[in-house]
């Protein structure tokens, strides 16, 4: 089976949120951007998650605040990512659908020590959900489970991956990013990612010695066709494995 494996950035940064989430008890705890359109229902305390905000914004958010809680981590497993504008653009022009893989990643603090980039969830789509052509009865679905952009359509391409995911990961070395005492953009990666390539990383000059990538500071989804490479299969069943451990 073919595969394309995308690696998501979500979660709080410099720019979204005001720093770094937090690993807590030795897994990583990703907090939503905060909801900048008025059409979450959701807050940050309600998701038990407004000290952990209050702190990694330094005041500017509290669990009285809405947030964007996209990727969606819903009971028995289920996991929901929206996507619009240009990230969903790009991810239709990779063809990216059903079987593929969404590893989430976002920047992290522990314990004080430098941010850095990890890997914190994942999602194996079953599904995609065109949201403006839908149906009613489907599109209500997802708006009871409080999904944002079920919630409001935040554009026209307006698209929900489903299928299975989890997310709270275990801060381990093997879904680290960025190298030890290293930028946070400066990532280790596998061996075979320089030869299928990422979406956004085509100039030669990011791909450093040492398998490092030195990887670009914006963008959301970062897309490898890894087709039927077992060594990349064999890599994203490990991620699942890691992150559910």
């Amino acid at each position: 089976m073919t595969l394309k494996i995308i690696l998501s950035r979500k979660g709080f940064d410099s720019a979204s949120g005001g720093g770094p989430s937090p690993v807590v008890g030795g897994r990583a705890i990703s907090l939503p951007i905060p909801d900048t359109q008025g059409i979450s229902r959701t807050t940050y305390g309600k998701l038990r998650l407004g000290g952990h905000a209050k702190r990694a914004s330094r005041g500017r958010f509290s669990g009285r605040h809405l947030c964007h809680n996209d990727p969606l981590f819903c009971e028995k497993g289920r996991a929901l990512l929206g996507q619009c504008g240009a990230a969903q653009t790009h991810l239709a022009n990779h063809g990216v659908g059903v079987g593929d893989l969404f590893l989430f990643f976002g920047l992290f603090r522990e314990n004080g020590a430098a941010p850095h980039h990890r890997i914190f969830g994942y999602l194996r789509v079953e599904e995609v959900v065109s949201l403006w052509d839908c149906s009613d009865e489907r599109r209500g679905e997802l708006a009871a489970l409080g999904h944002p952009h079920a919630l409001g359509m935040h554009a026209a391409n307006d698209a929900i991956y489903c299928g299975r995911g989890a997310s709270g990961a275990p801060a381990s070395d093997a879904l680290r990013l960025t190298v030890p005492e290293g930028s946070p953009s400066i990532w280790r990666v596998p061996k075979w990612l320089r030869e299928t390539g990422l979406s956004y990383h085509g100039r030669a000059d990011r791909w450093l010695a040492d398998d490092c990538l030195q990887s670009v500071a914006r963008g959301q989804e970062f897309v490898c066709d890894v087709g039927t490479r077992d060594d990349a299969h064999r890599w994203a069943e490990r991620m699942i494995a890691e992150i559910e451990r």
